[in-house]
């Protein structure tokens, strides 16, 4: 068998082009990763897409089609599914049974579009707030409530019939820069791995997850170096991975054009993470670089454990189109959302919210903060979300980084609005400022932490404080829902806001 049959390739367009066409048929890969900005435009064209994949295949076996979908952050399929709420809003939720469904809703739209593999759940613990690439990908801070949900979406997404692919082994929650761009390094011991990182990696493997995702990170405690990707190292994969922790699915690398895994000729030494025990490597959208790690691995041939996977993800029904968006995953979309938005404090008691009165409602333009992000295909919707139930809801939409015009601008309109609603998108020094300026000028604001619950640490003058873990229209609507008093505050803090608030807390209902 050819050396493909180690690789996901992936391509750019909504159809197969003829160079991708011919190296499934020579190359006969593993498999194809799809992406949001290169694939995806709706749903039936999606499904001829895949379509003509798995007829382009020569092998007896079903070609692995992937992609990332996470929900809230990283939502691959875009408007063709169902938006639901990313990690963090299911761990303000804290029911693993709302997990489970919500993974088997994600698995059956995916499996009717053709895609048998989804690169969630996110089993990283949210222990540094200043994660550059985590966020609200997590479910939160405490290890066990990761474990116990990442196991249950897993559950839910393969009763569906989708494998699911467990992410960042071995946990990048202390990272302090994103792989994306370097390596980062993990300067923990076994000791705290066992007790932190690994236990939810443990929990999906107990779980049965089919997949597990090596991500670019250094383990000095490991490996004795701080130069060495975890993806290349015997010692991660086939010592902490494969022995210690018994998992005995398919490993597969982190996208191998990251920063961190690249070497000084912009090529990974995908050799080595094959020597390391690793079974798929995950290739981006570059035919160069594929060519090159085609050349490089050679002759290696798919272990068995591969084409088991492929077997078992072609033993599913494929679900109709009818299933992508369909009222019930948007009933349960909903309730996520109601069930995570939580009252961190409500100091200055202006809620609920008068619904005669004149609101500002501002938040920052959508933006993808890191390559792991799709929020900027997302519309600016909270002054929306409010006019449901408020008539006099003035918009303002800003810069991701305000400028001191716009906060100057900010601060005389608040003067002529009874309340202030203003959301921030994990803040910066100028988000940050442009609360404080709001509360400034006297004007009841509430505050809305709309992606992580830390901002509030830059702001600590907003007596009202509320976060939704997500800007996705679900979230906002059930935040609107909830400020005008049409429903209570039913989530708890997922990860704590330190200095301030612990995890599971929340300001009790009047």
């Amino acid at each position: 068998m050819d050396g493909g049959a180690a690789l996901m390739l992936a391509f750019d367009g909504d159809s197969l082009p003829d160079w991708m066409e011919g190296r499934i048929g020579a190359w006969q890969p593993a498999g194809i990763t799809l992406f949001r900005r290169s694939n995806m435009s709706d749903g039936a064209t999606l499904r001829r897409l895949t379509r003509a994949l798995q007829a382009a295949n020569r092998s007896e076996l079903p070609l692995l089609i992937a992609t990332d979908q996470e929900g809230g952050q990283l939502i691959a399929l875009g408007d063709i599914g169902t938006p639901f709420a990313g990690n963090m809003a299911l761990g303000a939720a804290g029911d693993a049974d709302l997990a489970r469904r919500v993974g088997h809703a994600i698995g059956v739209e995916l499996s009717a579009v053709g895609i048998n593999v989804d690169y969630a759940p996110v089993c990283d613990v949210a222990s540094r707030p200043d994660n550059p690439s985590l966020g609200i990908r997590s479910f939160g801070d405490d290890p066990a409530a990761v474990g116990r949900l990442a196991a249950a979406f897993t559950v839910g997404l393969q009763e569906a019939g989708v494998a699911a692919t467990a992410k960042h082994f071995p946990g990048k929650g202390e990272a302090t820069t994103d792989p994306h761009y370097e390596l980062p390094v993990l300067d923990l011991d076994l000791e705290r791995l066992d007790s932190v990182e690994l236990a939810s990696f443990r929990d999906v493997i107990s779980a049965g997850v089919k997949l597990m995702m090596i991500g670019h990170y250094a383990l000095p405690a490991i490996t004795g170096r701080r130069d060495l990707p975890a993806t290349l190292s015997p010692d991660v994969v086939n010592g902490l991975l494969r022995r210690r922790l018994g998992f005995d699915g398919v490993i597969i690398t982190d996208a191998l054009d990251m920063g961190a895994v690249t070497g000084s000729d912009g090529l990974p030494d995908v050799a080595a993470a094959l020597g390391a025990g690793v079974d798929l490597l995950l290739c981006t959208q570059n035919p160069d670089i594929q060519d090159a790690v085609h050349r490089t691995i050679g002759a290696a041939s798919a272990p068995a454990r591969v084409r088991g996977l492929r077997q078992w993800v072609g033993g599913h029904h494929q679900p109709p189109l009818e299933v992508l968006g369909c009222s019930e995953h948007h009933r349960l979309a909903a309730e996520v959302a109601r069930r995570s938005i939580t009252l961190v404090r409500d100091h200055a008691r202006l809620l609920p919210l008068d619904r005669q009165r004149r609101v500002l409602a501002v938040m920052p333009e959508p933006t993808d903060l890191t390559p792991a992000d799709t929020s900027s295909w997302e519309r600016p919707g909270l002054a929306s979300a409010l006019r449901r139930l408020c008539a006099g809801v003035t918009e303002v939409v800003t810069e991701h980084t305000p400028t001191a015009a716009s906060v100057d601008a900010l601060a005389a309109m608040a003067r002529d609005h009874d309340v202030a609603v203003v959301g921030t998108v994990s803040a910066g020094p100028e988000q940050a400022a442009m609360v404080r300026r709001l509360v400034a000028t006297g004007t009841p604001t509430v505050a809305i932490a709309l992606r992580t619950p830390g901002d509030l640490t830059l702001y600590p003058q907003a007596g009202t404080y509320i976060c939704t873990y997500g800007l996705l229209e679900p979230s906002l609507i059930a935040l609107s829902d909830a400020l005008f008093g049409d429903q209570p505050f039913a989530g708890r803090l997922p990860a704590a806001i330190n200095g301030l608030y612990p995890t599971g807390h929340c300001q009790d209902e009047r």
